[in-house]
This record gives C-alpha cells, sequence and structure tokens, in this order.
C-alpha cells in the first residue's frame, strides 16, 4: 500500500523512502526516466549552447567582402542572429519556468507528512490524524514498544525522523517497517481517539457521515460510529455502531478493528449526549397473507 505514495516524499526525512517505494523495477526505471526528463527541462540544451557558440564567432568575424551586396548580406546576418538568440532566450524562461513549476509541485508533495498521506489512503477513512505532540510523549505510547515489531524504526517513519537504516536493511525488513508502522499508528490512534482531541476530531468525521450510515431501512440513514469486536489486534475487522437500533454492521473496510476498540462509541455519546438518537419507533413486521405471525 504505500508504494502508492508519490515519489517526492523521498526527499523528506523518515525511513529511507526510496527502499520501501521503489520495490518494483520497472517503477525505479520509470522514476528515473522522469528524473532525467526533470534534468533535462531544467538545464539548456547542449545543440542550444553549440548554436550559440557559433552566432558568437561569426559576430567576431565579419565579412570583408565589400560592396552593396556584402553590406546587405551582414545586415541581414545579424537580423537572424537576432531572431535566433531571442527564440533561444524565450525557449529558456520557458524552461526555467516549467522548471520552477515542477519544484512547487515537488516541495508541496514533500511537506505532506506520513500521517497526512495514510490517512488520506482509499479505506482509511476512519481515521483520524493524530497530534505530533501526542506521539511524542513517550506516557502514551506506554506498553506499545512490546507488542510492535521494529518499533523505533516505525516511530521514526510515523514522525518523518530521518533514519539510515533503509541502507542497511533488506527490501523484506523495509516492507516489515512499514507494516510495523500501519500497526503502531492503529495501536496510537485507539488511545489518541479516546482523548479530548481526538474526540474532537471524530466529532468532525461524524457530523459529516464519513463513518457511513446504518443500513437498517427504519433507521433512516443514522450516521454510525467506527467500534471493534475486540481490543486485541488481528482479532476481527472494524464494525460500524449504529447509535439508534444500537447494533452493528460489517462495512467494506479490511481494517483491524482493535484501532478504533470497543470503547469509543459508547464513550462519545456518554460525552456528546446531544448526539444520541431516540431508540427507534418501529420495528419490521414478517406477515404472512396480511397476517402477523404468531410467535410461540
Amino acid at each position: 500500500m504505500y508504494r502508492e505514495r508519490i515519489v517526492g516524499s523521498e526527499a523528506r526525512g523518515g525511513v529511507s523512502r526510496s527502499d520501501l517505494t521503489l520495490r518494483d523495477p520497472l517503477d525505479r526505471k520509470r522514476i528515473n526516466d522522469a528524473l532525467d526528463k526533470h534534468l533535462e527541462r531544467s538545464s539548456p540544451s547542449t545543440s542550444r549552447v553549440g548554436i550559440n557558440g557559433k552566432d558568437k564567432d561569426r559576430v567576431s568575424f565579419p565579412s570583408t567582402s565589400g560592396g552593396k551586396m556584402g553590406i546587405g548580406n551582414g545586415r541581414d546576418n545579424k537580423d537572424a542572429r537576432l531572431g535566433s538568440l531571442a527564440k533561444n532566450k524565450a525557449s529558456d524562461e520557458e524552461s526555467e519556468t516549467d522548471s520552477e513549476e515542477s519544484d512547487v509541485s515537488g516541495s508541496d508533495a514533500d511537506d505532506t507528512s506520513w500521517i497526512s498521506w495514510f490517512c488520506s489512503l482509499r479505506g482509511n477513512e476512519l481515521f483520524c490524524e493524530v497530534d505530533d505532540e501526542y506521539i511524542q510523549d513517550d506516557f502514551n505510547l506506554c506498553g506499545l514498544s512490546g507488542q510492535v515489531p521494529y518499533y523505533d524504526y516505525a516511530l521514526d517513519l510515523i514522525l518523518d525522523v530521518e533514519s539510515s537504516h533503509g541502507d542497511i536493511f533488506t527490501e523484506e525488513q523495509n516492507e516489515l517497517v512499514e507494516s510495523a508502522a500501519e500497526m503502531l499508528y492503529g495501536l496510537i490512534h485507539v488511545r489518541y481517539i479516546l482523548t479530548s482531541k481526538g474526540m474532537s476530531a471524530m466529532l468532525d468525521k461524524y457530523k459529516t457521515h464519513e463513518f457511513g450510515r446504518c443500513p437498517r431501512v427504519y433507521c433512516y440513514g443514522q450516521p454510525c460510529l467506527p467500534v471493534g469486536e475486540s481490543d486485541i489486534p488481528r482479532s476481527s475487522t472494524v464494525k460500524i455502531y449504529c447509535p439508534t437500533c444500537e447494533d452493528i454492521y460489517s462495512p467494506s473496510l479490511d481494517i483491524d478493528g482493535a484501532y478504533f476498540g470497543t470503547t469509543f462509541p459508547h464513550l462519545f455519546l456518554m460525552t456528546h449526549g446531544n448526539l444520541k438518537p431516540p431508540k427507534p419507533s418501529r420495528n419490521y413486521v414478517p406477515r404472512v397473507f396480511g397476517f402477523k405471525i404468531h410467535k410461540p
């Protein structure tokens, strides 16, 4: 999943992004070709330099032939040289403009943090962005180092801290660091969303219905909240909880339910009591030829 990230991010710190993103030789060749084109576009071509050099030679050694015909040819050559120089200057300015635009777009990509990138991936819409200050506080990460392999490297990747381990790690180890970073972020996330800042971030998502709506007909599209069936990682995938019917449903997302936990939706509704909807006033009644089915 990490390979989808734009290549501009490898200029920033953190884990060696080239080791993580360029796993496929075809991807590596494509990036190298793109870089070569960018370098060619950023600097004047050698053919232009050669033409300008010839023009300078012609200017330094004017024609010695006399007569009106010689003077006229000199003027024509001068006009042609001036026109050629103007075209070359315009081309150089256009090349410099393209290079500046490319540099600006590259710098914008570099400004994207790992957390912002991770939360923007398709399928990760349920996650909110955890503050860097929260992650940097060791107290908030108590006990996680024993649950996550490559803990220190994964933490550096999340915080975009420069690390040189990519030069000594194998491709398989870099993949493990990537997976460990996703797992570590999920375990930090489940703690963060129980704080006031975390609930505020989840509240914004709840108001915009980013967690989905209840599929039950008589809940009338009630917005749902993410919930896990277990607090143990890799036990089950995330579910959505409907505050109206108080039941859970399976979204089409392959996210670990432990990254949201069993507590969040209920503590959220206790904190924001005004958001708790009334219980459904209507339930489905099975009928046969219009008659209710007798329950034994």
